[in-house]
């Protein structure tokens, strides 16, 4: 490899780390729609996720306009009055190491909006903001094909990833929502999604409100030798 060529390599490594740095969840937008060409863009590099077999099981339901409304309005309403039900087994519980981080983040976000532990009618309000997409613009379903069963949704993690990776290489805020898919039998009904499909999360897409206080935490990531074990022997 040549000089020039290992710089350019290196160059695109920090662009690429930077942007990972730079990627958080946004929990209140502004409410200008974002171009069609530049979602157009977030779609074609989120396309090039790599997937088992190539099969690519991803399919995307985005909203733009007045039925991004129309949706968070009927989902809201919905969510109120009932159960939830999921397409994906949901986690059967937080332990551990895992439990304190889940609950480093929660505190972190009550403590940015300013809600008490005690304070029931706020934390319902702020859990119900979620079936609004936090006022995003815009919000993209994706489904999985469902013979495809686990493995088709990770594949769908991958492309999850590659989508807000993609939006913020472009200056649009996401965050990825499991709890729309929470509420899976509604979101089939609304987008008359087809019983093949699973529906696994939802990501909220625009442009960032940053001078809102919710937009004003960030989460921390644990440390590498935390998360991997290298065997050499």
């Amino acid at each position: 490899m040549s000089t020039s060529e290992a710089l350019e390599v290196q160059a695109g490594s920090a662009g690429f780390k930077r942007l990972l740095d730079d990627r958080w969840s946004c929990r209140a937008y502004q409410p200008g729609q974002v171009p069609d060409d530049v979602i157009a863009e977030m779609l074609r590099i989120a396309q090039r996720t790599a997937s088992w077999c190539n099969t690519q099981p991803w399919q995307v339901y985005l909203t733009k306009g007045e039925a991004t409304g129309r949706f968070a309005r009927s989902l809201t309403e919905h969510a109120k009055t009932h159960e939830q039900v999921s397409d994906l087994d949901m986690p059967a519980g937080y332990h551990g190491v895992y439990k304190d981080r889940r609950r480093g983040a929660g505190y972190a976000l009550y403590a940015s909006l300013g809600i008490t532990r005690e304070d029931w009618d706020a934390r319902e309000a702020q859990r119900l903001r979620n079936f609004r997409f936090f006022g995003a613009p815009h919000v993209a379903v994706i489904t999985t094909d469902r013979d495809q069963g686990v493995y088709g949704a990770v594949d769908c993690g991958g492309y999850v990833a590659n989508f807000i990776n993609a939006a913020t290489s472009l200056g649009v805020a996401t965050i990825p929502q499991a709890a729309i898919a929470m509420h899976a039998d509604h979101v089939r009904e609304f987008f008359e999604i087809p019983e093949d499909r699973l529906i696994v999360c939802a990501v909220s897409f625009g442009y960032a409100d940053t001078e809102h206080p919710v937009n004003q935490f960030r989460t921390s990531r644990a440390e590498v030798e935390d998360a991997v074990v290298v065997v050499d022997h």
